[in-house]
């Protein structure tokens, strides 16, 4: 065999093996696939696949540089064919949306990777950077054209739109009949021509009575649990609490019951004795979870939709504070679980599709009371709202100095629930009502 013979054969091995990866990596995720899983999808030998990729992580990253260099070449082939100024965001979802395994690899990756230790965690985090950086040069060439209203925060409307748009591609996987990328991108790069918030001056300035009961919250009920003694209450309450900080640094799947037995200091029999399985510990850290989140989300004091509604950057604001911890392990095994096969999958469709439902109703609600301004879709802010809040969620994972989720939370409902103008004020030539401070 000659030399460029060998090469050849060498050049067609590992990119066998890249395609088993990344088809591999898409329909199992990253943590539940194995070298040997690949090897055998790649027709190749374990220490075959070795000799070319010296462990799963160099694999995850020539997986992820493959999708990356596709999707610059996209980018620039669709700024050069854009009018000047054009916000081309919803072309470049389209494109994501029909490259076969790019949403379910970045959105398993962009919660998975956002532990330190995760082999993909600095890759990513310097992909929010250089993404941030174009996203920002892009608006400010919009907002010279005259496409983005002159009173937006570019670089703040950047981070957010990234965020969302992450959020978006972790919610389809879940609802993918009720979840539209691109629909919902359009719509957004459409709004952006407004003023910060816009009304029309058609609409009804002064806020009405409030228009019925507001929802319950939307939060999965913890599982009933026996009380048992206080002993065993306050082990199961460790166990839970060591396998949720488990589960965020390692993933659900790279976490073994003995991993958990060790770090609570007890025997795996007696982990067991509490805890019948790896899927029953799993459930009791999801609920405890949403238990600690349902104290900080409750708005039993709200009179109005759109007071919840404006209240819920506090709740994120102390859970920053006070519980980074639920911030990562839901970030982890929401991602974690975009494979059907996975035992939190269905716990997450439901959970998104009722919180889906509990935040339209309140934005219907909102727009009933005159809050929420004629122009926009409760269904459509419901979606957004969630995939803007987990997004920023994952951004603060990877630099949690520089991104304030309350802070967007807050500027963005600002926007979308502008204050009513009083009928003193002075009209702004029907241009728009800014919003809030």
């Amino acid at each position: 065999m000659t030399t460029t013979t060998r090469h050849a054969h060498a050049a067609d091995t590992r990119a066998r093996i890249l395609t088993a990866a990344r088809e591999l990596f898409t329909a199992q995720g990253y943590r539940a696939t194995s070298l040997r899983d690949i090897a055998a999808a790649a027709s190749v030998s374990h220490p075959g696949l070795l000799g070319h990729f010296a462990s799963k992580d160099d694999l995850l990253a020539e997986v992820v540089a493959q999708f990356e260099d596709e999707n610059g070449e996209v980018l620039s082939d669709l700024l050069a064919a854009s009018e000047p100024g054009a916000l081309i965001y919803s072309e470049l979802a389209a494109r994501n949306a029909r490259t076969p395994g790019y949403l379910e690899l970045f959105a398993a990756l962009t919660g998975e990777a956002s532990a330190p230790g995760h082999p993909a965690h600095e890759r990513m985090r310097d992909r929010y950077a250089r993404t941030h950086a174009l996203t920002v040069d892009a608006l400010q060439d919009a907002a010279y054209h005259g496409v983005i209203a002159p009173d937006r925060d570019l670089d703040a409307e950047a981070t957010r739109h990234m965020a969302a748009w992450d959020g978006l591609q972790l919610l389809t996987q879940y609802l993918p009949h009720r979840v539209d990328i691109v629909d919902l991108l359009e719509e957004r790069e459409s709004l952006w021509s407004l003023p910060v918030g816009w009304r029309d001056p058609d609409d009804a300035q002064e806020s009405r009575e409030p228009a019925g009961p507001l929802p319950e919250t939307f939060i999965i009920s913890p599982l009933d649990v026996d009380p048992g003694y206080a002993v065993g209450r306050r082990r199961r309450a460790q166990i839970v609490a060591d396998a949720m900080h488990l589960f965020s640094r390692s993933g659900y799947g790279d976490t073994s019951l003995r991993d958990i037995a060790e770090a609570v200091g007890v025997s795996k029999s007696t982990l067991l004795h509490h805890y019948p399985s790896k899927d029953a510990l799993l459930r009791a850290v999801l609920a405890e979870r949403d238990r600690s989140i349902s104290e900080r989300v409750d708005g039993a004091d709200a009179a109005r939709a759109a007071d919840v509604l404006r209240g819920l950057h506090e709740g994120a604001r102390v859970n920053a504070l006070d519980e980074p911890g639920l911030i990562e392990v839901y970030a982890v095994l929401s991602c974690e679980a975009v494979p059907e096969s996975h035992p939190a999958h269905a716990y997450f469709t439901e959970r998104f599709s009722r919180a889906i439902d509990y935040f339209a109703e309140l934005f219907r609600l909102a727009q009933e009371d005159g809050d929420l301004p004629s122009h926009r879709d409760p269904e459509h802010e419901a979606i957004w709202l969630i995939a803007l809040w987990d997004g920023l969620q994952y951004q603060w994972l990877y630099d949690r100095g520089a991104v304030d989720v309350a802070a967007h939370l807050r500027a963005h409902l600002d926007d979308v629930l502008p204050e009513p103008r009083s009928t003193d004020e002075p009209s702004a030539g029907g241009v728009g009502v800014m919003g809030a401070a």
